[in-house]
């Protein structure tokens, strides 16, 4: 789905939009929509992510903690999930601890990996190996060719939203 129109790296305040509705992920620079890129969501793709497990796809406003080149699925992004909404759910319906929610919060702030093993889960990656249909755990999965453009075109820190 790769375009062969290259756009120049690198790009200005790179920002990330996926659609879950739509199985789509766009890539904007600053307000300019650069790419449009076809996903594969979570088995269970319509709502959003409650805990472990559930195969569910998390909605809400993320950024990219980490970058792996040896990852088992091509490339991926590591999503920072869960967020502070997803904490604060997890704390009032008991799902995780007091402790665990201020860890969240405190990676949160510091722009870090937040605790990836309570009960709300986490390992959500936006990823390779094929956006030909919904077969994740929760992850955003593209085409090698499109993660591989995205991998080069975003940094740590890098926005994400998820829409429904």
């Amino acid at each position: 789905m790769v375009p062969s129109t290259p756009f120049e790296l690198p790009i200005k305040k790179p920002r990330i939009v996926v659609r879950k509705a739509e199985r789509k992920l766009e890539l904007y620079s600053d307000k300019v929509l650069l790419r449009t890129y076809k996903v594969g969501l979570g088995l269970n793709p319509v709502a959003d992510k409650e805990q472990e497990g559930d195969r569910r796809t998390p909605e809400g406003e993320f950024y990219i903690f980490t970058k792996n080149n040896k990852s088992a699925y091509y490339l991926s992004l590591g999503l920072s999930y869960p967020n502070a909404e997803d904490a604060g759910r997890g704390l009032r319906e008991g799902l995780i601890t007091k402790r665990q929610h201020d860890a969240i919060l405190d990676a949160i702030q510091r722009k870090s990996m937040p605790p990836q093993d309570t009960k709300l889960g986490g390992e959500i990656y936006i990823h390779g190996n094929g956006a030909g249909s919904d077969w994740t755990w929760g992850c955003v999965a593209l085409e090698n060719e499109d993660i591989k453009e995205l991998y080069e075109a975003v940094s740590v820190g890098t926005p994400v939203t998820v829409l429904p």
